[in-house]
C-alpha cells in the first residue's frame, strides 16, 4: 500500500491478477500436484486481494490514535481465516496426493467411469429415455428407493 494512504498500487493489483490468474490456471490440470499448487496460488492471491481492500493506517488499538486514521481490522481478520482453511484443504489435498502417488504410483486424476460411458454415447448419438412421468411411483423405474438396502436385506426382501 502507499504510505499516503491513496489506495493499492498498481503494482500490487497486477500481483493479485498473476497470482489468481496462475492459480486457476494450475487448477485445470489433472495432476493433484499442480492442483494444490493452483489451490495455495489462487489462495494468496485472493488474501492479497481482500487485504488490498482495506483501508491502511495506524494500528486498530484503542488510545493509540485518532479512529480515523486506524486501519480496518475486518480484512485482516477475513485473512487469518482463510489462512486457516486454505491450510486445512492444503493438508487434505496433500493426504489424497499421497494416498493416489501410493496406490497407483502417479497423482494424475483419471477419469471418472460414467463420464466416459456419456462420451460414448454422445458419440453414438444415442438419447436417454424421455420420462413423460404418470406411471406412479411404484411403476416408475427411476424412482429412487427411500430405504436403505440393509433394511430390506433384515426384511427378507433382497436379492441373493
Amino acid at each position: 500500500m502507499t504510505g499516503g494512504g491513496s489506495g493499492p498500487t498498481l503494482v500490487l493489483v497486477i500481483i493479485v491478477g498473476v497470482l489468481v490468474g496462475c492459480g486457476v490456471s494450475l487448477l485445470l490440470e489433472r495432476s493433484l500436484t499442480r492442483i494444490l499448487l493452483g489451490i495455495i496460488l489462487l489462495g494468496n492471491g485472493v488474501n492479497l486481494l481482500i487485504m488490498l481492500g482495506g483501508r491502511p493506517g495506524v494500528a486498530p488499538v484503542v488510545g493509540t490514535g485518532r479512529v480515523e486514521e486506524m486501519s480496518d481490522a475486518l480484512p485482516q481478520a477475513m485473512v487469518l481465516t482463510s489462512i486457516v482453511i486454505t491450510f486445512g484443504l492444503t493438508a487434505f489435498l496433500l493426504a489424497v496426493g499421497y494416498r493416489s502417488w501410493y496406490l497407483t504410483g502417479d497423482d494424475e486424476v483419471p477419469d471418472d467411469i460414467e463420464d466416459r460411458q456419456i462420451v460414448r454415447r454422445a458419440e453414438r448419438d444415442e438419447a436417454a429415455t424421455v420420462d413423460l412421468g404418470g406411471e406412479g411411483a411404484d411403476a416408475d423405474p427411476e424412482q429412487v428407493d427411500p430405504e436403505p438396502a440393509r433394511r430390506r436385506l433384515r426384511r427378507g426382501d433382497g436379492v441373493g
